[in-house]
């Protein structure tokens, strides 16, 4: 059953080609019950997929259905409301074959018992190692990686042109030399702060939020965080904002129109909000974190792909319609131009290398993390957010603080 390379690249081109062409952007959000299933089928597969992802996904649908008599159904919903709508139908027999989704949701859907293994067969040196320990939870594969994005330092080299530093420290007198309004660009809020970006500079201190077991997987009970490492990077994020560099009224739009106002050579972000610098003419590049604390920085990898239902009636089929279909090379690059994350399949980065903007994410997710997936993960991100928050403020002694929200965060987690 596995397809032809060649025939999924053109009539995959062509779809979407002609999908291009006929679109006016009125295509309902609802269902696609269109493809109905044909006598003498020898199965039918249901696919809930977003507007983002459904040109590229229907485009191989009919490709696989050519080649196998079996027949894809879609529904397309809202990316929000799939993980949810899922959970709830899958236990009474439900709900659809094949989902789209993100990586943290894994542990919920291992929780609620709505996910079957995948299994990748020889093809598993093909991907990028850490979207497979993404989609993975207890050592074992739930998820086929199609994408991969994570956060790195965007520099605008117009305003700087000698090499990025080696520290952070550096890095911030480097940029406070050029005398633009603002250093190093790092989104917060005023209430919930942003550990999502500031988590390579914790990283550096060695302090991951989270242990893992003997297996690589990540361990609730080890909160990695509680530690001297932590409590020192707690102390950094206070001088950080003693300088000014952090401040908690700098937002995700401030920031983005001040790096493109050219009001600082520096910003950590993701490839979202790069390619609008892109197009208003900047010249960027894409640049590791430098450490703050002497360790490596590692920021969070979120990764996209596509999970089976625990109770398919076609699992085998749905298996290889997922693995030997969504996951070559023409479908990953497909996904790559509709939504713009990087594919999570090597050779498909490799062929992309010539963009310095994905390469240049690409090298600085290597070495990141996957973002926890496990349930515990939701418990964390309320204290984490507010206590940097309060050290950015300069509202208390940072090791007390910093003390205050992992005992506050493990009690949560023993008591859920």
């Amino acid at each position: 059953m596995r397809r032809s390379i060649p025939v999924v690249a053109v009539t995959l081109g062509l779809a979407l080609t002609l999908a291009a062409c006929s679109s006016d952007g009125d295509e309902p959000a609802a269902e696609d019950t269109s493809a109905a299933p044909a006598a003498g089928s020898a199965g039918t597969l249901t696919v809930w997929v977003d507007d983002t992802r459904s040109g590229p996904v229907k485009a191989v649908a009919k490709v696989f259905e050519e080649e196998t008599d079996v027949t894809v159904k879609f529904v397309q919903k809202d990316f929000g409301k799939i993980r949810d709508d899922f959970i709830s139908q899958v236990p009474a027999g439900q709900g659809p074959d094949i989902i789209v989704g993100a990586h943290d949701w894994l542990g919920k859907l291992v929780q609620n018992g709505v996910v079957a293994p995948i299994e990748l067969g020889d093809r598993t040196d093909e991907f990028l190692p850490v979207s497979l320990s993404a989609m993975s939870y207890d050592g074992t594969l739930y998820g086929l990686p199609y994408s991969v994005e994570n956060i790195g330092l965007v520099k605008n080299n117009a305003l700087v042109t000698d090499p990025t530093p080696a520290t952070f420290d550096e890095l911030v007198t480097q940029a406070q030399a050029v005398g633009t309004e603002y250093s190093v660009l790092v989104q917060q809020d005023e209430v919930n702060g942003d550990p999502y970006h500031l988590y390579p500079l914790q990283t550096s201190f060695g302090a991951p939020v989270f242990g893992t077991d003997a297996s690589g997987a990540y361990d609730a009970s080890q909160l990695a965080m509680n530690t001297d490492g932590g409590k020192a990077f707690a102390a950094y994020v206070a001088k950080l904002g003693a300088e000014g560099v952090l401040k908690s009224t700098i937002s995700g739009d401030i920031a983005k129109e001040a790096f493109l106002a050219g009001q600082a050579p520096y910003m950590i972000t993701g490839p979202w909000n790069v390619g609008d610098f892109v197009s208003a003419g900047m010249d960027v590049s894409i640049e590791k974190v430098p450490s703050a604390g002497g360790q490596d920085s590692q920021p969070f990898v979120g990764v996209q792909g596509f999970f089976i239902s625990a109770k398919s009636e076609n699992a085998l089929l749905a298996n290889e319609f997922v693995v030997n279909y969504l996951g070559t090379q023409d479908v990953q690059l497909a996904l790559y131009q509709a939504g713009g994350r990087a594919p999570a399949l090597t050779a498909a980065v490799e062929s992309i290398s010539d963009d310095p903007v994905v390469s240049g994410f690409a090298a600085v997710g290597e070495d990141g993390v996957p973002m926890p997936s496990i349930p515990a993960m939701d418990t964390v991100w309320a204290d984490w957010g507010a206590t940097e928050v309060a050290l950015i403020n300069q509202q208390g002694d940072p090791a007390t603080l910093w003390t205050q929200m992992t005992d506050s965060i493990a009690a949560k987690i023993a008591a859920s």
